[in-house]
């Protein structure tokens, strides 16, 4: 018999790949790609493993119609959640965001 674990995500997670730049704590950066994000929640894989409580910077081109605002350049606050091992692409990281902040646009 299978044991049912329940959501814990408040908002759906919307399949999305897009780059993303990871600032660690320590200040070093490492390139990423978004599985999937919602307003509360995001899931990436790295090429380097993140540690679950790690506060992260994460640089993220949201693309519009995600119910996120217009879409554009945006810095989040997160935190790392769970850390899942490699499957080819990369280390699996699950975050909460923390912080959603939308970089205004240069001309």
């Amino acid at each position: 018999m299978t044991e049912h674990t329940p959501e814990r995500r408040s908002q759906a997670r919307k399949p999305v790949r897009v780059p993303v730049k990871v600032r660690r704590p320590d200040g070093s950066e490492q390139e990423g790609l978004t599985r999937d994000l919602s307003s509360n929640g995001i899931f990436l894989y790295s090429d380097s493993a993140l540690e679950a409580g790690s506060k992260l910077e994460l640089v993220i081109m949201l693309p519009p119609g995600l119910g996120m605002g217009p879409g554009g350049w945006t810095l989040c606050q997160a935190s790392v959640v769970r850390v899942e091992e490699g499957t080819g692409k990369g280390v699996g990281v699950a975050a909460t965001l923390d912080r959603i902040e939308l970089l205004p646009e240069i001309s």
